[in-house]
C-alpha cells in the first residue's frame, strides 16, 4: 500500500509538471487549460477541478468547506484574491457567486469553475483582471445542491428531478422569510450558508438558476396583507420594491447589458410570466413583479446581512446538452466579470472609538431616507453600494454620539468616497463644537 500511496503521489506531481508546462507555452492566450469545456463536472469532478486549481495556484487560492449536504457532500469554495486569499483584510470586500442551488439547474455550477480559472489564468496578464483580484477576495461555489445535482439528467430541460435536496426541499424556499413565516424545516445546506453570512460580512452576490434569461432582484416577497390584497385585484406579482431599488435595478443591468442575449427582449419574451405574452424589459425583473416567493435567499442575504444578491436565470434549459456549455461560458464571462466590479462603487469606511481609536462594532452605517442600515465588522468596516450623487449619511451607535455628513458619491469605478469616523462617548462632558470628530478622505485603489 506504501508503494501504491507514493506512486500515486509521483503520478499526481508528473501530471501537474505537465499541466503547469502547458500554462506556460500557453502564456497570455487566456484559453482553459485545466478545466473542461466539453464536458459537465459531477461531485468528484468538480472537487478534483478545486483542487487542481489549488495547487497551480497556491497563492492566489483557498478551498474551503462551508459544511456538508444532506448526503455528506462537501460544499466547496474556492476563494481568490492575488494575497492572502484565506483569511480577510482590511476594507477589502468579500464577494460571493453560488450556482446550481436547484440540483438540476446546471449551467450556472459550470460557468463559475470556468470563471475561476479564467480569473486566476490572465492575473497579471490582463490589467482589469489583475485590478479585480489586488482589490476584492472573491468566493466562488460551484455548487449548493451537490445531491441534487446526482439526480439529474442531461438534456432535461423542464423537469424537476434534482431540483431539491435529499430531503425533498427547495432550497431556495428554505430560509428565514422577512414578511412571514415559512414553518419549513432549516435543511442543512441552507444553516451551511446562513452561518457563511455570519462568519464572513459579504458586500455582493449573484446565485445562479435555469429556465429563464433574466436578472431577478428584490424583493421577492411582501407583507401577507398585500399579497391578499393584490390577489383580490387579480394581480399575482405586484412589484416589490426595497429602499435600495436604485441599487439593485441597476447591478441588475449590468450583468443584463454585459450578456449576449439577456439584453434583448426578443430573446426574454418567451420566459417572462412562463407565457409568450409577455417579456422582460432590458433582461431584468424585481422578483415578486414576477412571481412572489417566500423564503428566498436573495432576500435573506439582504435583510439579514446586508448583502446585495441578485438571482441570474441564465437560460431556458435547465441541463442542456454539454455541446452548449462553451457557449453559455462565452455568452456570461463578460457579465461575470462587470458585475463583481460594482462593489467597487460608493463609500467604504472604518468606524473607531476617539478614546483609544478600537473598531466599533455593530455601528450602524444608514444612508438617509432609505430603512436598511449597514453594520460595521469587528473591524469597525462598512461598505456601501451607491449610485453616483449626494448623500446624507448617519453613524451611530449606543453610547456614543451620533454623526452626521453629506457626501458626494462618485461615478468612477474603484474611487470610492472614503469615510473614517471617530464616535465620541456619550457620557463625556464636551463642547458642542467638538462632540464628534469626522475624518474624510478621497481613495483611489
Amino acid at each position: 500500500m506504501a508503494y501504491l500511496f507514493t506512486a500515486m503521489k509521483l503520478l499526481k506531481s508528473f501530471y501537474l509538471c505537465f499541466v503547469l508546462i502547458g500554462l506556460l507555452m500557453n502564456y497570455g492566450s487566456g484559453a482553459q487549460k485545466i478545466i473542461s469545456l466539453a464536458n459537465y463536472h459531477d461531485y468528484e469532478a468538480m472537487t478534483s477541478s478545486l483542487e487542481m486549481l489549488h495547487d497551480i495556484y497556491p497563492e492566489m487560492t483557498h478551498v474551503y468547506s462551508i459544511g456538508k449536504s444532506v448526503d455528506g457532500r462537501s460544499l466547496w469554495v474556492i476563494a481568490l484574491s492575488s494575497s492572502i486569499p484565506g483569511d480577510h483584510v482590511l476594507l477589502r470586500p468579500e464577494v460571493k457567486y453560488i450556482g446550481n442551488m436547484h440540483g438540476n439547474e446546471v449551467v450556472g455550477r459550470e460557468i463559475l469553475l470556468h470563471f475561476a480559472e479564467s480569473l486566476l489564468a490572465n492575473y497579471g496578464k490582463d490589467d482589469k483582471v489583475t485590478r479585480l483580484l489586488d482589490n476584492t477576495r472573491i468566493h466562488i461555489m460551484p455548487s449548493l445542491n451537490p445531491d441534487g445535482f446526482e439526480l439529474s439528467e442531461e438534456e432535461e430541460c423542464y423537469g424537476v428531478v434534482g431540483r431539491t435536496n435529499a430531503n425533498g426541499f427547495d432550497i431556495n424556499r428554505n430560509f428565514p422569510d422577512y414578511f412571514e413565516e415559512t414553518g419549513f424545516e432549516i435543511q442543512k445546506e441552507t444553516q451551511a450558508v446562513m452561518d457563511w453570512l455570519e462568519k464572513e460580512h459579504f458586500v455582493l452576490s449573484a446565485n445562479f438558476h435555469g429556465g429563464a434569461l433574466v436578472a431577478n432582484y428584490p424583493l421577492d416577497n411582501l407583507e401577507p396583507p398585500k399579497k391578499e390584497l393584490y390577489r383580490t385585484l387579480a394581480d399575482f406579482s405586484p412589484y416589490s420594491a426595497c429602499s435600495d431599488d436604485d441599487v439593485f435595478r441597476f447591478l441588475a443591468l449590468t450583468y443584463s447589458a454585459a450578456h449576449g442575449r439577456m439584453r434583448k427582449f426578443n430573446e426574454t419574451t418567451r420566459y417572462a410570466n412562463f407565457s409568450a405574452e409577455y417579456g422582460f424589459k432590458e433582461g431584468i425583473t424585481n422578483g415578486a413583479d414576477w412571481y412572489a416567493v417566500s423564503g428566498g435567499m436573495q432576500d435573506y442575504n439582504y435583510f439579514q446581512s446586508g448583502c446585495f444578491e441578485i438571482t441570474l436565470e441564465i437560460g431556458s434549459c435547465k441541463y442542456p446538452h454539454r455541446d452548449e456549455i462553451a457557449q453559455y461560458w462565452e455568452e456570461n464571462k463578460d457579465s461575470l466579470f462587470e458585475y463583481l466590479k460594482q462593489v467597487h462603487r460608493g463609500i467604504k469606511g472604518v468606524v473607531t472609538s476617539h478614546n483609544d481609536n478600537s473598531p466599533i462594532y455593530d455601528a450602524t452605517v444608514r444612508v438617509h431616507d432609505r430603512t436598511l442600515p449597514q453594520r460595521t465588522t469587528e473591524l469597525g468596516e462598512f461598505w456601501l453600494i451607491l449610485l453616483p450623487g449626494k448623500y446624507k449619511i448617519e453613524i451611530a451607535k449606543e453610547g456614543y454620539h451620533t454623526v452626521l455628513q453629506n457626501v458626494q458619491v462618485s461615478h468612477e469605478l474603484y474611487k470610492t468616497l472614503r469615510l473614517d469616523v471617530q464616535l465620541r462617548n456619550c457620557c463625556m462632558t464636551l463642547a458642542p463644537s467638538i462632540s464628534v470628530l469626522l475624518i474624510i478622505f478621497y481613495i483611489t485603489v
